[in-house]
């Protein structure tokens, strides 16, 4: 028999590791697994298909645009499916499909130095990891604690991030020199095989095992997406959480891109102070995503995101022009200007759980919103300095991602916050509860 509502949101003894929910933890082992496996070859990829497999510049730049193009399509699809499915079987439909993509692009198109393989091979392969590690967000949304949920998707994020790029870049590094980049692409499938299997025999928290869907409520294939897409219309606020999804890491794909030019052929950096910039970045955000995760759930996750994530976004896109305009090859202001970004992305953290708030019955079609939005920056970022670089410059280009920052911070002020209960005071959200949910995950 399920509990009553207020049993629900009675604290439960020990609830969380660090504010992650004990019932989910190995969940975040296996997506750090994961995600230094994909990240082994961030830095070198592109180069050895130049070099070593001989492809020309235009060819591998298609290979990584067809990439792009499923990966953002895997992100849209996971959290429709983890409502059909269950986050665990979308889980594991991700990791087979990177594990099998994977291991015949280096047993077959490699060997064979077909171009036309590696793109088949690859670019399927893009479906992987948005599968894996989108569905363990949903099950995140759906499992943990609503008390806990902004410091958990902290969490998630500081293990993506610390395998994706940073732990699977210092791998790459350690492994190349001794055995060879084709050698640690192996090494990436043996890693997210582990990841995987952390996952299948040591998560056993039962809301992920399960389609999130009511039954009555549960629709064919085509249906759900359809109302992945739908549900930003019929409900205007989930729309306005996805904008603000996208907005949120459209100026980071475009710095990475179009900020070397700048600060290298300008103002006098090297390429070796652009990279140390470029951790400087991740590690500041990495240090903050926990605790805005968790500044939100204690104070607003509302104010968190307009204030933390859109204005200091918008205010360090800013810096990164007029500081070294104005301070020129000045390598601790420009630090401290790259650092702020880092940090105003991490602002954004507390954004799902205000989007569900808009419509908690369906949850699984707004966490689609939601990676469709992220999916689609990675495109945007450097579409807007492709069109606008020549026009207005990169002080030009770095306003616009001020103020589309703003914009979000505008957008985000318009959201609903969610109602407190009247006797706890702790916010509430309407949303499934599976018969088979263990103790642990009841909200």
């Amino acid at each position: 028999m399920l509990p009553t509502f207020p049993e629900r949101v009675a604290p439960l003894p020990r609830p969380a590791v660090l504010g992650i929910p004990r019932a989910l933890i190995w969940g975040y082992v296996g997506v750090l697994l994961f995600m230094i496996g994909d990240g082994v070859e961030t830095s070198y990829l592109p180069t050895y298909f130049k070099t070593d497999l001989g492809f020309a510049e235009a060819s591998v730049g298609i290979i990584f645009t067809v990439y792009g193009v499923t990966a953002a399509v895997g992100a849209f699809l996971a959290g429709g499916l983890c409502d059909l499915w269950g986050p665990r079987r979308v889980m594991m439909a991700g990791a087979v499909c990177w594990a099998v993509c994977h291991a015949l692009m280096l047993a077959v198109a490699v060997p064979a130095h077909s171009y036309w393989l590696i793109l088949f091979t690859y670019g399927l392969r893009g479906f992987g990891y948005p599968l894996f590690a989108y569905g363990f967000m949903v099950w995140i949304m759906a499992g943990a604690p609503e008390r806990q949920l902004g410091k958990a998707l902290g969490w998630f994020w500081f293990c993506f991030t610390m395998g994706y790029p940073v732990i699977g870049s210092v791998l790459v590094s350690l492994l190349k020199p001794s055995i060879g980049f084709y050698r640690t692409l192996w090494v990436s499938l043996a890693m997210i095989t582990a990841g995987a299997l952390v996952v299948l025999l040591l998560l056993r928290e039962r809301t992920g095992f399960q389609g999130l869907s009511r039954e009555p409520e549960r629709v064919s294939l085509p249906r759900t997406f359809m109302g992945c897409l739908t549900v930003m219309f019929a409900r205007p606020r989930v729309g306005m959480g996805a904008l603000v999804r996208l907005i949120n890491t459209t100026s980071q794909f475009g710095v990475w891109v179009f900020l070397p030019l700048f600060l290298v052929d300008r103002i006098g950096f090297s390429a070796q102070e652009w990279a140390s910039l470029l951790i400087v970045m991740m590690v500041s955000n990495l240090a903050c995503v926990v605790l805005f995760g968790a500044l939100g759930d204690r104070w607003s996750r509302r104010g968190t995101v307009a204030w933390l994530g859109g204005v200091v976004s918008a205010l360090a896109c800013l810096a990164l022009y007029y500081v070294p305009e104005i301070a020129g090859h000045n390598y601790p202001l420009v630090a401290i200007a790259v650092g702020a970004l880092g940090v105003g992305m991490a602002g954004y953290v507390p954004l799902p759980p205000l989007m569900t708030a808009q419509a908690p019955e369906r949850k699984g079609q707004i966490m689609s919103a939601y990676t469709l939005g992220a999916g689609a920056s990675m495109a945007l970022g450097p579409l807007i300095g492709t069109v606008f670089l020549g026009v207005l410059g990169i002080g030009g280009v770095l306003g616009i991602y001020a103020a589309l920052h703003l914009l979000s911070t505008v957008l985000v002020l318009r959201m609903k916050a969610p109602a407190p209960h009247p006797e706890s005071g702790t916010p509430t959200f309407t949303a499934h509860v599976a018969p088979e949910m263990s103790a642990g995950s009841v909200r």
